[in-house]
């Protein structure tokens, strides 16, 4: 489910736990315990889908326009938490020593990602993510599935070769269409909006201390 898709279940949710709750306290009527029960669970399963979204909002760490959650999948975790990170980051969560997940949506404008436009993420020299396993930066339409492309490239990662720059700083290229020369740092975006998430495997004590910051992704003008 996308980002717009649980805005809206939160805003549907959130109505229909009013209209519930003024019509029992201001309209006094008499009710089947039927509708009651119905009322009861659509008020319930409102309020949990609410209280997991702010829980989500709030313990969300955000830097340069990149969403993280630290502490998800631990075997400790109360049930509100597990929710929230399933909110946040759909799909199976690994503890943070075994995993951690960004995503973003947004450029470093605060403007929405599209293939209308052309990015460059860049790493400083040195400054890729720390791991102890890999990592992988993944792309994702406005509905959050693989993007079909030519070369049938659906992320990179530090195993896809790429070229550095002189100074040993590394770019992604995210667009639509191949950077010419630089198509080993390609990555293809579709036509319209997209959602990046960025995963690190065994990542390294700077990233599990929070002192690791991913880069903006920057539109080129």
């Amino acid at each position: 489910m996308t980002k717009k898709a649980y805005n809206y279940l939160v805003m549907i949710s959130g109505v229909i736990c009013s209209y519930v709750m003024i019509k029992s306290f201001f309209f006094i009527q008499t009710r089947l315990v039927r509708t009651d029960v119905i009322q009861g669970i659509l008020v319930g399963f409102g309020l949990a889908i609410a209280t997991a979204y702010t829980t989500a909002k709030i313990k969300s760490t955000k830097v340069n326009g990149w969403s993280t959650m630290f502490g998800c999948g631990a075997p400790g975790n109360g049930m509100l938490l597990r929710a929230a990170c399933a909110l946040a980051f759909p799909g199976p969560i690994n503890i943070s020593q075994e995993a951690m997940y960004w995503t973003t949506s947004l450029d470093s404008a605060s403007h929405e990602l599209s293939g209308a436009h052309d990015y460059i993420m860049r790493f400083p020299a040195d400054g890729l993510p720390p791991n102890n396993a890999f990592w992988s930066l993944t792309m994702g339409d406005a509905k959050n599935r693989f993007v079909a492309n030519s070369i049938n490239r659906y992320s990179v990662s530090d195993r896809s070769g790429f070229v550095p720059n002189a100074d040993g700083s590394v770019d992604i290229y995210i667009q639509n269409t191949a950077p010419e020369g630089y198509e080993s740092n390609w990555l293809p975006a579709p036509s319209g909006k997209f959602i990046l998430w960025l995963r690190v495997y065994m990542p390294g004590e700077a990233i599990l201390g929070g002192n690791y910051n991913l880069p903006t992704v920057v539109e080129v003008k």
